[in-house]
């Protein structure tokens, strides 16, 4: 049986919550700064230096005390749809009550500094300045706002693959159909568990055209868990792209959601132009929020989609009837009145991964993840999708059980109080995902109840 979480589970250490509470307040401090109509200047948006963890992992067991889980449950759904942690859920808890007690008062003295504050933790989180990152409520927001604003015209194409998930495929559909451009889907690879980096980045060459404008991807493919080679990609596309007028260019934009809150790295190390993500899987942040991540290269080929609230100039230029300039970060940012407390909150979940340390969440995460396939790979009657190796995984483990549909084996699973899910593909898959939530134990029963289904 596996380890059930103490009835008194233990906080994080004083020092670790003082760690915690000090993660976020670069991010604070730089947009107290900013002033409510003003444009913020170079200086300000200069990406912060992240708060530094202990070199050696945090005890795994005293931080599941930070999640309010119902610890009889085997959650291994992380890439669904998360709970927060106690500074993400205290973080919410505060901003509800303020609205509740002054809503306007609080809203018009907070509202734009508390999301330059999202913005700028999020960029210190991924290696990019406060003025190129958007907010955004989800990954499928994201990705429509991005694909709907690039504005490509008849006689050109969005370069994807039959791997991608509907989100992508139908984003660039829609699209598509309003301006008259081409969608075209290449195959990537002809088994997840069996692709390599050469034959996908030669595929996806041999697939680009002179019309070729975007090249839409996914980095963890949430059906077989499979990781592309982002940066391998990136890197193939340049000399193409040197040849080429900057209109002419192809952008590389990234679903990044199933490796966002996993993989330690940045936009820049990955090299792509434009990665979307929500926070609300993986990072364990606040519901109904997402983010967007831009090169200067992308935003210059962009146009928003939906009025802003956060530009510093957008109510003026409405106003006094003229252009409100290039597209920046900030007017790709949806307005509207949303579920502020969530929003306001994003800084906490940002702080709470660098307090742990990114290199201990993709450590821990990959760590259970191959435990989980290998138990799975031992099993005659299982047949795992997503391939062994940690360079082409992360936190998704997809696999068949012979015999069985994939609803059938998450419905056992439930019994077992497990949860997993099922892909929503034409061909689905079983998928369980642990994350630094679980346990080995967590793992080692889910490995029990599948066993039994022999």
């Amino acid at each position: 049986m596996r380890a059930e979480e103490p009835a008194d589970a233990p906080k994080l250490s004083r020092r670790h919550l003082l760690a915690l509470g000090l993660a976020a307040a670069p991010a604070v401090a730089m947009a107290q700064e900013l002033d409510q109509d003003d444009q913020p200047d170079a200086a300000q948006v200069a990406p912060q230096p992240p708060p530094t963890p202990d070199t050696k992992p945090p005890d795994w067991n005293r931080l599941r005390g930070q999640w309010d889980l119902d610890w009889g449950e085997v959650d291994l759904s992380a890439m669904l749809f998360a709970s927060n942690p106690r500074p993400v859920r205290e973080a919410i808890t505060r901003h509800r009550q303020a609205l509740d007690r002054n809503p306007i008062t609080y809203l018009e003295h907070n509202n734009k500094r508390l999301q330059n504050a999202a913005r700028a933790a999020a960029g210190a989180y991924f290696g990019v300045p406060l003025e190129q990152v958007a907010l955004c409520d989800s990954t499928t927001s994201g990705v429509g706002l991005i694909y709907a604003g690039l504005g490509l015209r008849y006689g050109q194409e969005a370069l994807t693959t039959v791997h991608d998930y509907y989100v992508t495929h139908e984003s660039l559909r829609l699209a598509a159909r309003r301006t008259g451009a081409t969608v075209r889907k290449i195959t990537l690879h002809d088994g997840a568990e069996s692709a390599s980096t050469p034959e996908m980045v030669r595929r996806i060459l041999a697939g680009i055209t002179p019309a070729t404008r975007v090249l839409a991807l996914t980095w963890v493919h949430s059906s077989t868990g499979l990781k592309l080679p982002i940066r391998a990609i990136a890197d193939a596309l340049k000399p193409i792209n040197a040849q080429r007028q900057p209109p002419d260019q192809i952008l590389f934009c990234v679903d990044g959601v199933h490796g966002f809150g996993v993989e330690n790295t940045t936009l820049p190390e990955l090299g792509c132009d434009v990665l979307i993500a929500g926070c609300h899987k993986w990072l364990f942040g606040p519901r109904g929020t997402g983010v967007i991540f831009f090169s200067p290269q992308a935003l210059a080929r962009l146009s928003p989609i939906i009025p802003s609230f956060l530009a510093p100039d957008a109510y003026s230029a409405w106003i006094g009837g003229y252009d409100p300039g290039p597209t920046t970060a900030a007017r790709m940012t949806p307005g509207g009145f949303k579920a502020f407390e969530q929003v306001w909150s994003l800084s906490e979940a940002f702080g709470f991964h660098q307090m742990v340390g990114k290199t201990h969440v993709a450590s821990r995460t990959h760590e259970l993840a191959s435990l989980l396939k290998t138990g799975l790979a031992a099993m005659p009657h299982v047949r795992v999708q997503t391939p062994m190796s940690p360079e082409m995984s992360a936190g998704i483990v997809s696999f068949d059980v012979a015999g069985q549909s994939s609803r059938d084996t998450v419905s056992r699973l439930r019994r077992w109080r497990i949860i997993g899910s099922a892909a929503p593909y034409a061909q689905p898959h079983t998928r369980l995902t642990p994350s630094i939530r679980n346990t080995p134990e967590d793992v080692a029963f889910a490995l029990q109840a599948i066993a039994a289904m022999g």
